[in-house]
């Protein structure tokens, strides 16, 4: 019996049905799980907050102002240090132009104008990525921050006004508030010095102390000045108790700016236990620490996850395949008792001490010719010549009158030679004996030698082995 096509067409429609209405739960069971995002590190605490601004705590403040608001986005900070490295030769008002009509935050348009205090936070990102969390978080611990850094360095003698800054004690709120200017407003120049040091009660003078703290070549900012921009130089500052002023008005973050095409930066928990001041201790000199000194030209970070590559972020602290600071720089050497420590190497072995190897060169002497050695203190400079392979050296000619003595200079006795090469045979030092003259006169008894006898001449008259013609003796024939 044949079903008609009416019902068949009733059981698909309710099978469509019934699948549209579990499909959405057999994928939602088989779907894998979204990934998990990386909760970020916790924000500093007031201690490590002094570490991480202790390579800036000096600099001027409008320039410490767009620095602590420019951490904020440190993806921004890798962005803009990849753009200054491929337009090297912008300069003054066109960098700053440029800069804008790419849509950069406004810190980032002032920072512009000194690139290697942004290639100095790309080198440290981790660092200023716990700034810009601790300025979104609370300002004014910042501020307290910057402060308690000022007074140290001041009490230390090494903060002082000179030719190329102007520091001022005023007094608010009854606290001494400590406030850094350019001496000469048109030029701003960047304090370099070593936190290690800065910050500590100086054992010697005030004038030794006041040397701690050097400057690079000054940053002309007359463009900045005269510019009437939001951004421009005159713009920043910080209300010490507060937090940092931007356009003239608190700063409250940066909302709908620069959007970065790629975020590839993610932050992680910076090394506090290799910077000074860990554990409140500014006596504590971490080993292989370099100060962040603003020195380099920016260069271009590739966005990679691979080690090797300048954009490559290593992994943080307590992770498998962290890396320490100074890692991988020239002269670098994992402290004693951590995981990789060598010790130094010895010095090298010299030709003549036990273990020397020569070097391999892969060479041999031509035939017949001698082999090259280095000639050591105490012998001379020049060797016997030897002679080619095959001869000896001349013999005296027959009756010629031998030497008694030997012959006052010796050669000196040959080195080993290398085990690459082999040297041409030497001459045998002993003296052969020279062979004896011959005597130009025969003796008698020396004649030739007895022939076999003869048997006996029936007609003689001879004596029996005597050969015919032979004279007797030394007698000689009679001429005739």
């Amino acid at each position: 019996m044949r079903r008609s096509p009416g019902i068949t067409s009733v059981f698909l429609l309710i099978g469509l049905l019934l699948f549209s209405n579990f499909a959405p739960l057999l994928e939602a069971q088989t779907a894998p799980p979204p990934p998990q995002q990386t909760a970020p590190p916790p924000p500093p605490t007031p201690q490590q907050l002094d570490q991480l601004l202790s390579p800036v705590a000096l600099y001027p403040d409008s320039l410490l102002a767009q620095i602590t608001t420019a951490s904020t986005n440190p993806q921004e900070i890798l962005d803009v240090t990849n753009w200054l490295a491929q337009n090297p030769n912008l300069t003054g008002a066109a960098l700053t132009d440029a800069a804008q009509k790419q849509g950069f935050d406004p810190a980032f348009i002032a920072l512009v104008a000194f690139p290697t205090v942004l290639q100095m936070m790309a080198d440290n990102i981790d660092d200023y990525a716990a700034i810009g969390q601790a300025m979104t978080t609370n300002q004014a611990e910042v501020a307290a921050s910057i402060q308690r850094l000022r007074a140290q360095a001041y009490a230390s003698g090494a903060l002082r006004s000179n030719q190329q800054q102007q520091v001022e004690v005023q007094q608010v709120a009854s606290q001494p508030v400590y406030v850094i200017q350019p001496a000469n407003p048109q030029i701003v120049y960047v304090p370099q010095y070593n936190p290690a040091v800065v910050y500590v009660a100086p054992s010697t003078s005030t004038v030794v102390a006041t040397s701690l703290i050097t400057f690079g070549v000054g940053v002309g900012i007359g463009f900045l000045i005269a510019n009437n921009q939001p951004w421009a130089w005159g713009g920043w500052g910080w209300g010490w108790g507060h937090g940092v002023y931007y356009n003239r008005g608190p700063w409250g973050g940066w909302h709908g700016g620069y959007r970065p095409p790629t975020i590839w930066y993610h932050p992680r928990p910076p090394y506090y236990a290799g910077y000074p001041g860990y554990g409140g201790n500014w006596r504590y000199h971490p080993p292989n620490y370099r100060p962040p000194y603003p020195v380099h030209r920016p260069v271009y970070r590739p966005p990679s996850h691979y080690p090797g590559n300048p954009g490559y972020r290593p992994p943080a602290y307590g992770k498998p395949g962290y890396r320490p600071p100074g890692y991988g720089q020239p002269g670098y050497r994992p402290p004693a008792g951590q995981p990789g420590y060598r010790p130094p190497t010895t010095q090298p072995v010299r030709p003549g001490q036990p273990g020397y190897r020569p070097p391999a060169n892969g060479t041999r002497p031509a035939p017949g010719q001698p082999s090259t050695q280095p000639v050591r203190p105490g012998q001379p400079a020049t060797r016997p010549t030897t002679p080619p392979n095959g001869t000896r050296p001349a013999q005296p000619r027959p009756g010629t009158n031998q030497p008694a003595t030997r012959p006052q200079t010796r050669p000196a006795p040959q080195t080993k030679p290398a085990p690459q090469t082999r040297p041409a045979p030497q001459p045998k030092p002993q003296n052969r004996p020279a062979p004896q003259p011959k005597p130009q006169n025969r003796p008698a008894n020396q004649s030739r030698p007895p022939q076999q006898s003869r048997p006996p001449n029936s007609g003689g008259g001879r004596p029996q082995g005597q050969p015919q013609g032979q004279p007797r003796g030394g007698d000689r024939p009679n001429p005739r």
